[in-house]
């Protein structure tokens, strides 16, 4: 879920999205659909759900019997896989990629920036020679409760990174995976109840938030535009690179690279108490939000910074922009703006318009597989047949906000997919059936989805689910030292890369999925995923609105933030102390509640039409 990613890359229901304390995040309300007894031990509760499933073994469905029954024994395998997949990924980088920014496990050595060819933005938008891979999987760390390590790691990161580094890198992806993940770590060490053991290092004092602030610093730079939008790269001793300097910087930017800075920059800014940074992230949002289509309300999913005009006309929920609708909803849960929560309904709205085919209903009714496709952002007809593997993610902002069928329907649509092919193109072809980009490079939306739909549905059905990317990842994508990307999902030939977010967000959430007992699952309304996966506490304390302080401007209700040198006032409105929400979504009826999530006639129509033929379990 980022721009080099994004860029190869409410309707809610009465009973699940109900805000009303500040700072509970909706998949808590979701869960409770499923459990009349929040109090009730994982134990209990696994023998329950044990016993409601085996009703599927006496059904004549292929797929009720096939995902209808999940053993204690077999989630315990399933983790302890989950584990191991991880410690190998994460040895193999300490032992043969550290400090460098990433593992190439086929030649079992390090990679860096590529100072050769400066212009390789694939390598050099992501790697700025700051150990990043240490950095994005210090909470997943903490997330397996190895305390010892994840304060080893942090001593790591303080004694080797730096930076005050002559590279130019991608703000997006510095902000998701780097100022993201030294947020999450501090918040995780100065959390007083310490759930995951004790994480805190006795020398510790706010030195990754420090860090942080050092890398925002820097990133700001970017904000030095006329529209507010920031320019997609910045060098990190010397900012907006000029073109002379960097003849492929352009200034084109995707939304979703554009749009979503807010989370991080506004934890940061709640944290520091500098208004600053939530400021220029806000700015970028409504200037994006100023420029879209107005016949149809649509984005599209690469705009020029200096013009605020549309360069690349093609709106989706895939890549390009993603992550930017992804923060209305998360910033809104976070920080509790109205704003946010507005601009995410009503874009929601126009998604579900514009770019949802086939029938009315998930499990009801005649018709195609609903299916969200690319279309033209100013009138809204279909411009690709093709969606990619970001928009596998797409399922789990739709389960935030709270219509689950339509998330039930999307993620079926992409399992499939990962059936048909074993892991999941970076492109599929609805149109042909077959992959148009035919990559993949470990990349987490999948496994996402389906961690946050078993935690709002708890059917066994996303367990199964869980288990089959396990195998695929382990039997397709190891290596001697690591995991590889996959080249052609057709050979499953690979290519020497690990992607920071494979330790990051991909073993994250599979280890999660299995994990009855951690405390993320046990404690779900205090955590937050971010878009890179490192989890961020919720906390009422961060719905004080620093905008708006006093103690900030001298005066209330104002908004300063940047544009070039000049600085503008814009009046922002007081925060509400709840969050409210509109009900637009499909109820699931009660009695669905214990059966598969897609029924077995349109999981068998899905399976059907992308050509994968399934025998009957033993």
């Amino acid at each position: 879920m980022d721009a080099s990613r994004s860029m190869h890359r409410f309707q809610s229901s009465p009973l699940i999205w109900c805000l009303t304390i500040a700072f509970v995040v909706i998949i808590t309300t979701i869960t409770s659909i499923v459990s009349n007894d929040d109090h009730r031990s994982d134990s209990d509760e696994g023998q329950r759900e044990s016993n409601h499933y085996h009703i599927f073994e006496s059904r004549s469905g292929v797929y009720d019997r096939k995902y209808g029954h999940f053993s204690d024994s077999e989630r315990r395998e399933s983790l302890s896989l989950a584990k191991q997949m991880f410690q190998f990924g994460y040895d193999s980088y300490m032992t043969y990629a550290f400090p460098m920014d990433e593992l190439n496990p086929i030649a079992c050595a390090g990679r860096g920036p590529d100072l050769d060819d400066p212009s390789n933005i694939n390598i050099n938008d992501v790697l700025g020679d700051y150990c990043l891979t240490l950095i994005d999987c210090l909470d997943t760390l903490a997330v397996m409760r190895n305390a010892s390590e994840f304060k080893r790691a942090v001593q790591l990161v303080l004694d080797n990174v730096s930076f005050d580094k002559n590279h130019t890198i991608q703000v997006f992806e510095a902000n998701i995976r780097v100022l993201g993940a030294l947020l999450s770590a501090h918040l995780l060490i100065v959390d007083s109840d310490q759930p995951f053991g004790d994480l805190k290092p006795r020398y510790y004092k706010k030195q990754l938030l420090e860090l942080a602030h050092d890398l925002a610093a820097r990133l700001l730079q970017a904000f030095e535009s006329k529209t507010g939008l920031p320019y997609p790269r910045v060098n990190l001793q010397t900012g907006v690179p000029t073109v002379e300097d960097c003849k492929w910087c352009e200034s084109h930017t995707c939304t979703a690279g554009a749009g979503s800075l807010i989370l991080e920059f506004g934890l940061l800014s709640r944290l520091l108490g500098d208004p600053v940074y939530e400021s220029v992230a806000r700015r970028a949002t409504r200037a994006l939000w100023r420029s879209r289509a107005v016949q149809t309300g649509l984005f599209g999913n690469i705009i020029d910074v200096e013009t605020a005009e549309w360069v690349g006309k093609m709106s989706g929920v895939g890549a390009g922009l993603d992550s930017f609708y992804e923060y209305l909803l998360k910033s809104y849960i976070m920080f509790g703006e109205p704003e946010d929560h507005r601009m995410f309904t009503e874009s929601y709205k126009k998604i579900k318009k514009y770019l949802r085919k086939g029938r009315v209903h998930c499990n009801r009714g005649s018709g195609n597989h609903p299916l969200y496709v690319n279309v033209n952002m100013f009138d809204g007809t279909t411009s690709t047949m093709w969606i990619d593997s970001l928009q596998a993610a797409w399922a789990g902002v739709q389960v935030l906000a709270g219509d689950i069928e339509e998330a039930i329907c999307g993620h079926a649509l992409y399992y499939n997919i990962w059936r048909k092919f074993g892991v999941l193109p970076e492109r599929f072809n609805w149109q042909r059936i077959s992959a148009d980009v035919s990559f993949y490079p470990l990349r987490p939306e999948l496994a996402e989805s389906t961690y946050l739909l078993y935690q709002a549905t708890r059917n066994p059905f996303y367990l199964h689910v869980g288990r089959d990317i396990l195998f695929s990842l382990n039997n397709y994508t190891r290596t001697e030292c690591g995991f590889g990307t996959i080249h052609n999902v057709m050979d499953k030939s690979l290519e020497d890369r690990m992607e920071s977010f494979f330790l990051s967000e991909t073993c994250k959430y599979l280890y999660l999925l299995f994990d009855s007992d951690n405390p993320v699952n046990k404690d779900s309304s205090k955590y937050l995923f971010s878009t890179e996966g490192h989890i961020f506490s919720v906390d009422k304390k961060f719905r004080t609105n620093v905008l708006s302080e006093n103690v900030m401007f001298g005066h209330q209700d104002v908004e300063q933030v940047m544009s070039g040198s000049k600085v503008e006032s814009v009046v922002i409105s007081p925060l509400k102390s709840l969050n409210t929400s509109h009900s637009y979504c499909d109820r699931i009826d009660s009695e669905r509640y214990y059966s598969l999530p897609l029924k077995n006639e349109y999981f068998l129509q899905v399976s059907q039409a992308l050509g994968i033929e399934d025998s009957p379990p033993l």
